[in-house]
């Protein structure tokens, strides 16, 4: 049964769950004897009001996360895998760059210097960056190295899919046949939409993570869709490739990445036993930026950006918030389009309850999913 990834990826979320349940109430523990707490301060003082409650509670709970995924992999996924390889380089790196994080604006509120900085912006974003650009560099030069013998799959890896289109090609034999439409990317426009993809959505998840159970939930029904997308991508079975007739790109041995997708499932899911409301713990920066960048990287290596900005759209919409809310109120020198921003808050200041904003964050989310996966057939 272990030859099979659609298996082990089930089974991954799985384990994934056991792992944080099992571990999560001593890590919790410890970051409480360790004064590991949050203390969440906004410029706007009926939302300080509205989460006076969430002080001290432990945050850094992404080492649970992190630790659960990378385990996981280690146990069921193919470690020969470049792709996987990658993933766990993108998770450790992007988790050491939000542990920084974390760590720096603990330290600065234990030695009570008034500072909550943390990493600069700046300093965050340029390590990001750099995480992203390596990624999809190897990515795009083992696509070419790998696949050359194959000018159609070569193109497949490197290419940027629009889902709901197809175009005909005409095969070996002279016939023309379905195939996705496929726009090709050079090296420099593939690696920048790694590092958009990459990046955007590492942030994006950050700037969710503001209520108890947001980021987890919707992480864990994007990162099922993308263990479908992948097992879509990668699978083939003696002549039978499950991407050629759903015609979307071809993306061989990509089908592993399922493995690790299913365990951001189930490590999601377990921190939301613990991360929902009243919540026990937060993910902090420590597990938010891992888990966006995962979700980047599997768009990237299975061609499918344009279906995680549709899956992720929760994601984006918070992001894009923020965006406009700060141009905004730079042009106007004060006004503003939001009661707050990230948009979550706007809601919660508007009437909404906590859990009502969380729980229809989710259900959007599972809507977005299945009208991306129906989109895969839509050609």
């Amino acid at each position: 049964m272990f030859r099979w990834v659609e298996f082990r990826a089930v089974m991954a979320v799985l384990c994934a769950f056991a792992i944080v349940v099992l571990a999560g109430p001593r890590v919790i523990r410890w970051l409480i004897t360790k004064k590991i707490g949050d203390q969440p301060e906004f410029h706007h003082q009926a939302l300080n009001e509205l989460t006076r409650h969430k002080s001290n509670v432990p945050t850094m709970g992404g080492i649970l996360i992190t630790g659960a995924i990378f385990g996981t992999t280690l146990l069921l996924a193919d470690l020969s895998s470049f792709y996987v390889n990658m993933a766990m380089v993108c998770l450790i790196a992007l988790c050491a760059i939000g542990f920084a994080d974390d760590w720096l604006k603990l330290t600065a509120a234990q030695r009570k210097t008034g500072s909550r900085q943390g990493l600069r912006s700046w300093e965050k974003f340029l390590f990001q960056i750099g995480v992203a650009v390596l990624l999809g560099i190897f990515t795009y030069r083992y696509g070419i190295s790998k696949f050359a013998v194959t000018n159609e799959f070569s193109d497949m890896a490197r290419a940027l899919n629009i889902p709901g289109v197809k175009t005909w090609v005409r095969d070996a034999a002279g016939v023309f046949a379905p195939s996705p439409a496929l726009i090709v990317l050079g090296p420099f426009l593939f690696v920048g939409f790694a590092v958009l993809m990459i990046t955007g959505f590492s942030n994006a998840v950050n700037l969710t993570d503001g209520m108890d159970g947001l980021a987890s939930g919707i992480t864990a029904v994007v990162a099922f869709a993308f263990m479908l997308l992948c097992v879509i991508a990668g699978y083939s079975h003696e002549d039978f490739v499950l991407a050629k007739y759903l015609l979307v790109p071809y993306i061989p041995l990509s089908d592993e990445l399922a493995v690790v997708a299913g365990a951001m499932v189930g490590a999601c899911l377990g921190f939301l036993w613990f991360n929902c409301h009243p919540a026990q713990v937060f993910m902090g920066d420590t597990g938010s930026l891992p888990l966006g960048g995962l979700l980047g990287y599997f768009a990237v290596v299975t061609r499918q950006e344009v279906l995680l900005i549709v899956v992720g759209g929760v994601f984006v919409l918070e992001a894009v918030s923020v965006i406009l809310q700060v141009g905004y109120f730079k042009l106007t020198k004060g006004q503003r389009i939001f009661r707050c921003a990230p948009i979550h808050h706007h809601f919660h200041l508007g009437g909404w309850t906590e859990q009502q904003v969380v729980v229809r964050a989710w259900i959007v989310t599972a809507l977005l999913a299945a009208l991306a996966l129906a989109t895969v057939k839509l050609r």
